[in-house]
């Protein structure tokens, strides 16, 4: 029987950096991943490092830890990451006050500039200036973030790390102690056991009879093939609905309702924004549900109807673009703050997921969790353990 120091379930973004990060510390690490094409909300995400978002002397040295981690990544993992620095472009709505939307930035490391109807359409062309009061621009920065987790996952395996393409069906357990996982085809054991799984967490671990405040939405957005023309920034809306939902959605008397698993608990929003990669394709999107069954069904003809025609208004060349639909889970935690360390009342257990701006915070994160768990001093995740 092989038993590692820790086994990682999820090879998305959190669980690839946190597998890397603890092989760099010597530890004897398994990463199992249940898709050996992920169709997870790293493949799906669009990319954006919102390394100017910090509101706290905490969420602001990670932000710029995250950004300086991020600058030099590709030359660590030793594969192209395809950082760049980027416009992100927030817009805001015409029938909103630019003023008092700015205001709202007002809190964060970087207050962004207020940009007229003219200077949002020389930044940006492809704005529909009749949709638009103006737009907040900010600097930003953006990876492929499929592509990151590709490489953490290379550098990881150079440090005798090991991948296995196998779903986790279950934890293992011994009275309260968590003792590794089952998978369809075997068992594997280990000290420590980290959950990355995204929206699949709470799933998981309720099945092992452990109760956490981790919820998902259903994200769903259209992929591109590249195209002939030019999308400079990174669009999203100043006013994001998304916040508001995830809001009412983790309300204390909401919780009981996360336990039945056909719950619909809020409508269907949309977050009109695109973004081009390198190889000039486009995501546009985003809907966002709230069910509580992470297999619920998505109407994709609707929604990718919903999708185009918001997007087509604030962005009309996207309208009618080629692509495909796809959905996601996109997990997230009250309060902006993410779940990090072992869980109350088990032992052998971690919480690694429910970031919010995953890409920026996840990797600094990861290698000071790595630091901890190696016996190293650190001070930043005590601040952020809330599960013990």
């Amino acid at each position: 029987m092989t038993a590692y120091d820790w086994i990682v379930i999820g090879a998305g973004i959190t669980g690839s950096a946190l597998s890397y990060e603890l092989a760099k510390k010597g530890f004897r690490v398994l990463l199992l991943e249940k898709d050996d094409r992920p169709q997870n909300a790293t493949y799906y995400s669009y990319g954006g490092l919102a390394y100017w978002s910090g509101t706290t002397e905490l969420t602001r040295q990670l932000a710029q830890e995250g950004i300086d981690i991020h600058r030099h990544l590709s030359q660590e993992l030793e594969a192209d990451t395809e950082f760049r620095d980027i416009d992100l472009v927030l817009t805001i709505d015409a029938n909103d006050d630019p003023k008092t939307v700015a205001a709202n930035y007002s809190q964060f490391a970087v207050v962004p500039e207020l940009l007229s109807i003219s200077e949002a359409i020389e930044l940006e062309p492809l704005l529909n200036p009749y949709a638009i009061s103006g737009v907040l621009k900010l600097p930003h920065a953006h990876i492929n973030s499929h592509k990151t987790s590709q490489a953490y996952q290379q550098a990881f395996c150079r440090l005798g790390g090991e991948i296995k393409i196998e779903p986790v069906i279950k934890l293992l357990s011994q009275g309260n102690r968590i003792e590794g996982v089952a998978t369809p085809q075997q068992n594997y054991f280990a000290a420590n056991t980290a959950v990355c799984a995204g929206g699949l967490s709470r799933a998981l671990l309720k099945e092992a009879g452990i109760s956490i405040q981790l919820y998902f939405t259903h994200a769903q957005l259209i992929k591109t093939p590249p195209v002939d023309f030019c999308l400079r920034s990174l669009v999203m809306p100043a006013v994001q609905k998304r916040s508001f939902l995830e809001s009412q959605a983790t309300q204390p008397e909401m919780e009981s309702q996360w336990e039945e698993n056909s719950q619909n608990l809020a409508g269907s929003i949309l977050d009109p924004g695109a973004i081009q990669f390198c190889d000039r394709s486009l995501y546009f999107g985003q809907i966002s549900e709230i069910y509580t069954n992470p297999q619920a069904a998505i109407d994709p003809e609707t929604s990718e109807a919903q999708i185009r025609q918001g997007v087509g208004t604030l962005l009309p060349l996207l309208q009618n673009l080629s692509g495909t639909w796809h959905s996601c889970l996109v997990a997230f935690a009250k309060n902006s703050l993410p779940l990090i360390g072992e869980i109350d009342a088990f032992s052998g257990v971690h919480l690694f997921s429910g970031f919010t701006s995953t890409l920026v915070f996840a990797p600094p994160l990861a290698r000071h969790f790595a630091s901890l768990v190696a016996g190293e001093p650190d001070k930043i995740i005590p601040q952020i353990n809330n599960l013990g």
